[in-house]
């Protein structure tokens, strides 16, 4: 999997040929995120990578308003990625269409989500925790749930806590992998349904990333 250039937490990295046929069972797993979301601003990229613009918002919406809402964006939903992403269109990103200032016109695609739980609000910033899963994208549901509350709305923190059987308290940090990795330093995927076991020489493991350099 990949994390959006101002995201960290968990990437999971799979060595040996069994463990990468596992890699689209782990991409199909469930993730959780921890989201910090901006009411007050919206940005062209949906998050903090391009500069936020101010919205006005003549009464900033309770706690229970906000509570009122997260149900639409529970279950299988329609999504509409953001401009500012990896997604092939012709064969070219769409965030390189974007950054010329053309439309990449991308289409709504269902996703799922399977939980969000508001932990966190102080106008105009709140923290979700989301479980869900493969291709959404929570820079598209702070937008969205902006949307839903009539103020602005874009990501402003994301921390990936977990994708599949993998966690942010089994994680390494990337600058504490050894180099060369040996046996002792990977382990087995854990048990899930729809798994294989992986022999000794096909293992994975769980690295904690920081915010990454490229795009995505």
């Amino acid at each position: 999997g990949t994390l959006d250039p101002m995201a960290t937490g968990v990437l999971v990295i799979l060595v040996g040929r069994g463990a990468t046929r596992l890699a689209d069972a782990l991409m199909r797993g469930r993730k959780r995120y921890l989201a910090q979301i901006d009411l007050a601003h919206t940005s062209i990229c949906d998050d903090t990578e391009r500069e936020p613009q101010a919205v006005a918002v003549a009464s900033p919406p309770t706690r229970a308003d906000i509570e009122a809402v997260l149900p639409r964006f529970v279950g299988t939903i329609m999504q509409r990625p953001p401009d500012h992403s990896a997604i092939l269109i012709d064969g070219r990103r769409a965030y390189k269409i974007a950054r010329k200032g053309r439309d990449p016109a991308l289409p709504e695609r269902p996703v799922i989500v399977h939980s969000i739980d508001l932990l966190d609000y102080a106008w105009p910033r709140l923290t979700l925790g989301i479980a869900c899963g493969k291709g959404t994208y929570i820079r598209s549901l702070a937008r969205d749930l902006g949307a839903a509350l009539g103020t602005g709305g874009m990501l402003a923190a994301l921390r990936r806590t977990q994708v599949g059987p993998f966690t942010i308290g089994q994680a390494r940090c990337l600058g504490a992998v050894p180099d060369p990795l040996t046996q002792a330093d990977l382990g087995e995927v854990p048990d899930s349904p729809g798994s294989a076991s992986l022999d000794q020489d096909e293992q994975a493991g769980p690295a904690e990333a920081g915010p990454a350099e490229g795009g995505s």
